[in-house]
């Protein structure tokens, strides 16, 4: 090829050269990034396992303690089991004390799971029995009963068992028991290994991996899982292959026990991931080669189509709109541009669809927030009607029914995002005045509106929520309290016209752990559930006025709570 000023030029065999190397080096590298990716990889899976493993252990660990501090207690406190082995078997109290200790032990079954079983065993009388649902079958609980008799009978072997879970062999299938003893009576805990291990199987350790239940001489306790990878196919395997099958232990044991939970997981997909791999790297390859020979014939017809259509794409990327590629030369190119002119509205159209997903996922989150706002009084409202019938107080059982009857027809309305203050400040009026019948004396109230701000739309049951926080926790019968509810309009920062409803009362205020987690914005549970109305609240508020509403929490000088909640103003003609 002949020499120009300026740019030099190359002979196509140059640029194929380079791609050669190029080629070369991207599979070298591509090679170095599998196999640090598959170990970094493997790294964390087994951090996840063993993370999981011990919050695994620490549940069971939690349960078995408590199971066990519930059947000593139960041993020395419960007069169950005292009236069981003062009388016979066959009499009228020991068969109503078996009923509740029955019962008793249903609860505790129902609240750790059915796998759970439990049995009594009086030694006077030599008499043993379940005291709940059993879920082994009877052959079991034969063998079962004989096995941890002669435990208990025997007392160098009883030790072994003594207020700690044992794994024990009975009809080919083990279990863990822990016996607790209180004089001549015994508690006995029992769960198959196989129910136990359950969980943790159901996490995917792989083709070949598995979780079992072990002692500490190391045999399975668990019943073993099947799999099919022989000890000679792994030995005829390639280091690179050992690499990519071998597996990593997770081990974890459990406290005031006698075994431990091992999880041995497989990483087989990574040896088919490295070959999918070199079979993309050979087609890349043998595209490289075909592309060379296609640059050695056709140099000039494919280059200069090819400089256009990145220009297109270029124009795409900068928002403008593509431009046609006029070429009689490579009429597939020409194809090619106008699919990608197709692909491009395409993508405009997801996009918008997309869009409007979001927006309808934000409506249908909002819904449920509303949702979550039901009357949790219905039945202290009931049985305050049903105190005022018995003492014939007429007058009150009418006010009482009709508040009701307005609270709920107000809390089942139609699911509006906003409502009328008004009506807003009519059913906390309602609300408050159902809470004075119940506690009689116990508060006043007072409620203020500014005549600017009627009109103004809010969202339903807002009001509510800090209304009901501040009897629930600051009414009191030691002194009378006063709760104030203030609406009035404040023009704030760029001029912008605001809606500032002020809730304040005379009660102890805000805990400080709380008010500061409140401040900060920070999302709380307590027990019982109690203040998750408020952070329900202080969401609908973020979605439904777009982070532009200010929701304020502090204590007064003189004691007490306050709420200053600023929204933006919301006409009803808006």
């Amino acid at each position: 090829m002949g020499k120009k000023t300026g740019n030099k030029p190359y002979p196509i065999k140059h640029y194929v050269k380079i791609m050669i190397i190029i080629s070369f080096s991207v599979l070298v590298l591509d090679f170095i990034i599998s196999f640090a990716s598959i170990f970094i990889v493997k790294q964390q899976s087994t951090r996840y396992l063993q993370d999981t493993a011990d919050l695994y252990i620490n549940r069971i660990n939690h349960d078995f303690a408590y199971i066990n501090h519930y059947m000593g207690w139960t041993l020395a406190n419960d007069e169950s089991l005292n009236m069981m082995n003062a009388y016979g078997l066959n009499s009228t109290p020991f068969i109503k004390a078996n009923e509740n200790l029955y019962k008793r032990f249903t609860e505790l079954q129902k609240n750790y799971g059915l796998e759970y079983n439990f049995f009594f065993y009086l030694k006077n009388q030599s008499f043993f029995l379940n005291c709940a649902p059993m879920s082994i079958s009877y052959t079991d609980y034969r063998k079962l009963k004989d096995q941890m008799v002669s435990y208990i009978e025997d007392k160098n072997l009883f030790e072994k068992f003594y207020s700690k879970w044992t794994p024990v062999l009975a009809g080919g299938k083990y279990y863990i028991i822990n016996i607790v003893p209180y004089y001549n009576r015994y508690l006995i805990a029992l769960i198959s290994a196989d129910d136990l291990i359950r969980p943790l199987r159901q996490i995917n350790l792989g083709k070949n991996g598995y979780a079992s239940l072990v002692d500490i001489q190391g045999r399975t306790l668990s019943t073993p899982i099947s799999e099919s990878l022989t000890a000679h196919a792994e030995s005829q395997a390639s280091s690179v292959l050992n690499f990519l099958r071998s597996g990593r232990v997770v081990t974890n044991e459990f406290s005031n026990s006698t075994f431990s939970v091992k999880m041995v997981i497989k990483f087989g997909a990574f040896e088919k991931i490295v070959i999918a791999q070199l079979l993309i790297m050979l087609m890349f390859f043998i595209v490289v080669f075909v592309l060379s020979a296609v640059m050695l014939l056709f140099r000039k017809r494919v280059l200069g189509p090819i400089r256009s259509f990145s220009r297109n794409l270029a124009r795409i990327n900068e928002g403008e709109a593509p431009a046609d590629i006029k070429t009689g030369r490579i009429i597939e190119l020409e194809r090619a541009n106008a699919q990608f002119k197709d692909l491009v509205e395409q993508i405009k159209t997801y996009k918008i669809a997309m869009y409007e997903q979001e927006l309808e996922k934000q409506r249908i989150r909002l819904d449920y927030m509303k949702l979550q706002i039901k009357p949790h009084f219905f039945l202290n409202c009931l049985t305050s009607i049903y105190s005022m019938a018995q003492i014939q107080m007429y007058e009150e059982i009418e006010n009482m029914a009709m508040s009701t009857s307005k609270y709920f027809r107000y809390i089942f309305q139609s699911g509006e995002n906003f409502v009328r203050l008004e009506d807003e400040i009519e059913h906390v009026r309602t609300y408050l005045d159902i809470q004075k019948s119940r506690y009689q004396g116990a508060f006043t109230y007072r409620i203020e509106q500014s005549e600017d701000t009627i009109g103004t739309m809010v969202p339903p049951l807002m009001l509510q929520t800090f209304i009901e926080n501040s009897v629930k926790y600051a009414v009191s019968r030691d002194r009378e309290l006063q709760i104030t509810l203030t609406v009035i309009k404040q023009i704030q920062a760029a001029d912008e016209e605001m809606t500032v409803i002020r809730i304040a009362d005379t009660g102890p205020g805000f805990p400080p752990d709380i008010l500061e987690k409140l401040a900060n914005g920070e999302p709380f549970v307590q027990t019982g559930g109690s203040r998750i109305g408020i952070m329900n609240v202080l969401q609908r508020l973020n979605l439904l006025y777009r982070q532009k509403a200010n929701v304020e929490f502090a204590n007064g000088a003189d004691g007490g709570a306050c709420v200053t909640i600023s929204l933006p103003f919301i006409n009803t003609d808006s």
